[in-house]
């Protein structure tokens, strides 16, 4: 592959793990540190997301960059979203000086101005604020850390171009407070936790992704479906976590088969999206089947409305209209062995669909 223009590959190989310095069973907290240095090209972002036992479903991100434009330098950017039991959705996004931001390097403890995401690979606190919004969460693994492979896609002749994920938290308990205009409302529910970084535009490497998260009965699962742009092939990147009773039991790629149902486009942003979508990983006489079905939309954006406006009118000559939506609805996960349905679990979950490229039509529909 070392001289196939269109390679995208997950890394997992013995080599792989070696040129990362990377433990292929055992994640150490500098994993979960500063990955990059800040340079144009890079950009790195920590995310947690919550279901709140009151209904609240709660997004927090700390990103060094807009990963839109990686090529600037340093220009931080806190994303926070909620929405209410009683309807109410609060979407914020803060650019913040560069001088505001700070990343260590041998563990998670990134400060956003008064904004802290810290953690040690088991227990994290975030603490965010966005005008009338502000939330002080614990999260606390249930799941240990977990990465597909070395958690590195790389792309290219030379499979120098990387984009990396570590699900650092892929389950906890969350505790806490979220307050909104002066209101504080004592929180708890479930989480998770994830880094991701690299060293080259997503819009040059990823055409789009399908990626979700979600708990059902004693089932924990995370799960993506990436897409990379044409030029690669459009080859397929699958991932996929299977965790029963806080254990995983399933994580093999190879053994995954995605697919969507009911395609329909989105007004808004133009984009072809599943309001079904499956995975199935089968192994042998057994079979899980894990089913995300759209009920309701979190969030439907452009990404050239983030951007500043000089920024904007560029993004729209050179015709990019990459969009992000964001989902809540039922997961199910169904066990089947030897065709018999043994285990079936359903309950609420959020995924997301993120979409850089222009609209394609779908492999399967």
């Amino acid at each position: 592959m070392a001289g196939d223009t269109t390679s995208a590959s997950a890394a997992d190989g013995p080599a792989d793990y070696a040129r990362f310095g990377l433990d292929p069973v055992t994640i150490a907290p500098w994993e979960d540190g500063a990955r990059t240095d800040n340079r144009p090209g890079t950009y790195e972002w920590w995310y947690f997301d919550a279901h709140l036992d009151d209904g609240a479903k709660l997004v927090v991100v700390f990103q060094n960059k807009d990963v839109v434009n990686p090529n600037q330098p340093l220009s931080p950017l806190l994303r926070l979203s909620l929405d209410l039991p009683d309807g109410r959705s609060f979407e914020k996004l803060l650019n913040l000086p560069a001088e505001s931001w700070a990343a260590a390097t041998d563990r998670a403890d990134v400060r956003l101005g008064d904004n802290r995401f810290e953690g040690d690979l088991h227990t994290y606190r975030i603490t965010a604020t966005a005008d009338e919004v502000s939330v002080d969460v614990t999260l606390t693994g249930q799941i240990r850390p977990w990465r597909p492979g070395t958690g590195h896609m790389l792309f290219g002749a030379n499979r120098e171009l990387e984009f990396a994920w570590l699900p650092a938290v892929p389950q906890g308990a969350v505790t806490g407070s979220y307050t909104v205009d002066g209101v504080t409302t004592p929180v708890t529910g479930v989480g998770y936790h994830d880094h991701n970084w690299g060293n080259v535009s997503l819009l040059k490497i990823i055409h789009d992704w399908y990626w979700a998260r979600g708990q059902a009965g004693p089932y924990s699962v995370i799960a993506s479906y990436i897409t990379a742009v044409e030029k690669f092939g459009h080859e397929a990147i699958p991932v996929f976590m299977l965790a029963r009773d806080g254990e995983i039991v399933a994580d093999d790629p190879s053994l995954v088969r995605f697919e969507t149902e009911r395609v329909y486009t989105d007004d808004l942003t133009g984009k072809p999206v599943a309001s079904v979508v499956r995975y199935f990983y089968e192994h042998g006489d057994d079979q899980v089947v894990v089913t995300f079905t759209r009920e309701r939309d979190l969030t439907r954006a452009l990404m050239v409305d983030e951007l500043p406006r000089a920024k904007r009118l560029l993004a729209r000559l050179i015709r990019f209209d990459g969009a992000y939506l964001r989902f809540a609805g039922p997961m199910t996960v169904t066990v089947f062995r030897s065709g018999q349905r043994v285990e079936e679990y359903s309950d609420d979950a959020i995924w997301e669909l993120m979409y850089f490229g222009h609209a394609r039509v779908p492999a399967t529909s």
